[in-house]
């Protein structure tokens, strides 16, 4: 079995290969190449063929690709989507534009509300149809008049729309309405991408199941064709095997599957890195994880609790500032990153981020045009990263543009040396990424306190340690392959598909009739999902099936999920569906009211079919201190505290389990390079992982 893990940052693409089964040595091999932001395909594809070289395995053996990608998220922030038309019900045009007149911004003069200055659908595209259905049991009020859906069609062919949706009031009560509107459009408009909101979310809240519509559609026509374009290419290399794309509920699904659905990829690229964390974690013993990973352009902070991932909260899940009802791992992303640049703005305030210098040109150490310093630059001049070692010498860094940049843009303007410009660069990111941890962490009811802060990325171990000072982790987790940990968790990720059910109801006052609705509706869902799953060939005992009722306190805004156990509904099983929620609502709140009514709002059912996880060969035990097998060269660096101490470098290849190093160190790899301040202590675990704790 031959499996390869793929994942594409801002700046470089991260590859994974497992080689392993009867007959061969197991075998990880691990490569990176620059991101090819033009069209992502390339640098993915020539990522594959690399990998494959150093491992000596001919690419038409690979049994399964799993890929990570930004493509879907970058159509939406940077607002490169389709070109959207919308049909709804007659007098509902304008939802997607009043939202819920929330300000983003309370007390600002100055706000920009992003559903109205950038939709995704123009009013001049959004057409309405007569027609009506009515809660709550989705009867038809009005019938749907279809010379009416016909009308608009064809005006979107003379408008060459590139996709068409279908929104109508209630349709997650009944979706006929839709359906039958969709096969007009599909008539009208054989080639032109058309979804229906009950098909991308079945559920309650018509301003945000219409907005996520229109998302999906927004990305659909470019995405679809970048999965089409990478299978295409991927083939035409003689790669062979399955391919899995990423989404962001932590599982992998086909690439038909994304195509229909692409909304489920906005957080495919960094739900890999916290999956992977989780792994790692798992491999260290360690249940409770802060983890944070950082690249070339932005770091991505996830929570692990109890060795489980959190799903966001329905109220959370957005991107670009739009309302995305999909479910989502709870991750905060902000511009920081070793290209974020630095700079001095029009106040004379000094800055690091959002913008970032990204692959190309990259930080101006690449020596391709970049002349602004960044993140990056501030590390080699104060002797963090040593040019010749710099992704193990297959980029050329010139240390003095680094200087040049750092002392012509931020030094001298300021009247700084250019020690403290440098330092100045890495404590105001190292600040702002600690505010963003905050927020995902203590915000939300998680204690840093009693939790490891795990640093990934190609740049997450070089910060790892000054960020946990700054939330006061308890300690830090270096993985085995930092760099590419993103890639390695689409080698440990499950296939994933949820299904949704809406249904009303007050689960306190359920008896006999509402017991045979739930049951129906669970025995509908998993239907569909093994539908899904014989077409995947999954066999049936490979299948896992979570059910979930979305739940909230008669009145509330939003809901929580509860469990709900396998058994039949019955009195029984509500009470425990009951439970299960008010548990949750203390989880999250602080509190609950269990003399209040509980109100189910929709069922969910998560299927989950499991693959063969990532298995990594144990170390050779050194128990050895400071070792000279290990030890590459001196050379000054200088830490947080402004002292410049010569510190020696580990390789990380030559390290043994349970061989400990005293801070100050600097422990490099190809992919990354680990900081230990002096006063800390790095001990190597059993498959490589390295615990960095204070003495």
């Amino acid at each position: 079995m031959i499996r390869v893990g793929v994942d594409v940052g801002g700046t470089f693409t991260d590859i994974i290969l497992e080689r392993s089964g009867a007959g061969q040595k197991h075998s990880v091999v691990v490569t990176k190449v620059a991101s090819t932001p033009h069209d992502q395909s390339e640098g993915v594809v020539e990522g594959i063929l690399n990998v494959c070289r150093i491992a000596g395995v001919d690419p038409s053996r690979i049994d399964a690709v799993l890929h990570g990608t930004t493509v879907a998220t970058n159509l939406v922030i940077e607002r490169g989507g389709a070109k959207v038309g919308m049909i709804t019900t007659r007098g509902f045009r304008d939802i997607v534009h009043m939202g819920r007149h929330k300000r983003p911004h309370n007390f600002s003069l100055q706000f920009d509300v992003p559903w109205q200055s950038k939709p995704l659908v123009r009013r001049r595209d959004r057409l309405v149809v007569t027609e009506r259905i009515l809660p709550p049991d989705g009867r038809i009020e009005v019938p749907l008049e279809e010379d009416e859906v016909k009308e608009a069609a064809e005006l979107f062919a003379k408008r060459g729309m590139d996709a068409v949706i279908i929104a109508f009031l209630f349709s997650f009560l009944n979706s006929e309405h839709e359906v039958r509107a969709k096969e007009i459009v599909r008539s009208v408009l054989p080639d032109t991408y058309v979804c229906c909101s009950s098909d991308v979310v079945n559920t309650i809240r018509e301003y945000e199941r219409f907005s996520s519509t229109a998302m999906n559609a927004y990305i659909g026509p470019k995405t679809s064709a970048y999965l089409r374009r990478l299978e295409e290419r991927l083939r035409g290399a003689g790669v062979g095997g399955t391919i899995r794309v990423m989404q962001s509920n932590g599982g992998i699904t086909t690439v038909e599957q994304a195509s229909d659905l692409p909304i489920g990829l906005l957080m495919s690229g960094p739900a890999g890195g916290v999956i992977g964390g989780r792994w790692t974690g798992d491999s260290c013993k360690k249940a409770n994880i802060i983890t944070i990973d950082i690249g070339g352009t932005s770091a991505d902070i996830g929570v692990i609790q109890d060795s489980e991932l959190r799903i966001k909260n329905s109220r959370d899940t957005e991107v670009g500032q739009l309302p995305v009802l999909v479910p989502m791992i709870d991750i905060d992303a902000i511009g920081a990153g070793g290209g974020s640049i630095a700079y001095i703005d029009p106040g004379g305030a000094f800055r690091v981020g959002p913008r970032s210098a990204g692959a190309v040109p990259g930080p101006a150490c690449y020596g391709k045009g970049g002349a602004e310093p960044t993140v990056t630059d501030a590390q080699i001049v104060l002797g963090r990263l040593d040019p010749e070692q710099f992704l193990g010498g297959d980029i050329e860094i010139d240390a003095s543009l680094s200087e040049e940049a750092i002392r012509r843009h931020i030094a001298e303007p300021l009247g700084l040396s250019l020690h403290d410009a440098a330092l100045g660069i890495l404590t105001i990111v190292n600040n702002n990424m600690a505010l963003a941890i905050n927020s995902n962490s203590m915000a939300k009811g998680v204690d840093p306190r009693d939790f490891t802060l795990m640093g990934f990325g190609g740049a997450g171990p070089l910060h790892a340690v000054s960020l946990a000072e700054a939330i006061h982790a308890k300690d830090i987790i270096s993985p085995v392959q930092p760099g590419i940990t993103a890639a390695t968790g689409l080698l440990v990720t499950d296939i994933q598909y949820d299904y949704t059910h809406p249904l009303l109801m007050v689960l306190n006052d359920a008896g006999e009739a509402e017991y045979k609705v739930m049951n129906d509706a669970l025995v509908s869902l998993t239907d569909q999902a093994n539908r899904q799953l014989d077409a995947d060939g999954v066999p049936l005992g490979a299948r896992r099936f979570q059910r979930v009722a979305e739940c909230r306190y008669v009145g509330q805004g939003f809901e929580l999920r509860a469990n709900v156990p396998a058994d039949p509904m019955d009195a029984g099983t509500i009470q425990a569906v009951i439970e299960s929620f008010h548990e949750e609502h203390k989880k999250i709140y602080g509190h609950a009211f269990r003399d209040q009514a509980c109100e189910l709002i929709t069922l969910r059912l998560v299927a989950v079919a499991g693959v063969e996880t990532l298995s990594l060969p144990e170390l050779e035990t050194g128990g050895r201190q400071d070792p000279p097998e290990a030890l590459l060269y001196t050379r000054q660096t200088v830490f947080d505290d402004g002292s410049a101490q010569e510190t020696p470098r580990y390789q990380r290849g030559k390290l043994l389990a349970d061989d400990r190093i005293s801070g100050p160190a600097i422990i490099i790899q190809h992919n990354s390079t680990t900081v230990v301040p002096p006063g800390y202590g790095a001990l190597v675990m059993r498959y490589g992982d390295i615990l960095i704790s204070r003495n």
